[in-house]
């Protein structure tokens, strides 16, 4: 069954986001957290990093943070998300592993996800974090998943949409993790409610195994 990767809003305030945060997690067990808020310094993300990571760790969720070796080594996280290519994610693996985890990101084809799998990452992850979300699964990222999840062993993370409806189509694809974003954050319940649908979604729509 899949488990929940959560990626945080792409603007976050720290006077009230820390809150909402640990609110969240305390609804359902998360099982990674990525930190990629956008377009903010180095100093800003690493500032960030430090305030959520500890947070994360406290609710059991691996803490990863976006593109930022450093501000993730700063703020002990558990790894580094990397969505700039091949070449940066095997330096990023030369630096990280075994001790701490490296994703791939921006794996737009077959080819770029079994370079990244071939390159060590830790997983890969299909949809582009980065792009405005639509309320279904992009159908780039479903043919993707539905694709590895059956064969490959590097766990495959992938992107739901805006709406959490989106996940059910995800989980039974038998991804190891469905990503969220959006659908948590902009969901007028609050984050808490929007991931213990999103839980319940999973655990509904889960392929069924052969003893």
């Amino acid at each position: 069954m899949s488990s929940l990767y959560l990626i945080t809003p792409r603007a976050i305030d720290l006077a009230v986001f820390p809150a909402e945060l640990d609110a969240a997690l305390a609804a359902v067990p998360v099982a990674s957290l990525l930190i990629a808020p956008e377009g903010v310094s180095e100093m800003v993300l690493q500032r960030i990093a430090e305030v959520l990571t500890p947070i994360g760790q406290r609710h059991g969720a691996a803490v990863l943070v976006a593109g930022d070796s450093r501000a993730a080594g700063r703020a002990k996280a558990d790894g580094i998300h990397v969505a700039s290519g091949v070449a940066d994610l095997k330096t990023a693996v030369a630096a990280f592993q075994p001790q701490r985890i490296v994703g791939a990101g921006n794996l737009k084809t077959r080819h770029d996800a079994m370079e990244a799998a071939e390159a060590n990452a830790d997983y890969v992850l299909f949809g582009m974090i980065e792009a405005p979300e639509t309320p279904d699964v992009h159908p780039k990222t479903l043919e993707l998943a539905e694709w590895w999840a059956p064969v490959f062993q590097v766990p495959c993370v992938a992107l739901a949409g805006s709406d959490l409806a989106s996940v059910d189509v995800l989980a039974a694809t038998g991804v190891d993790f469905v990503a969220l974003r959006d659908a948590v954050w902009s969901d007028p319940r609050g984050p808490a409610a929007a991931l213990t649908e999103a839980a319940r979604r999973i655990a509904e729509s889960a392929p069924e195994t052969v003893a």
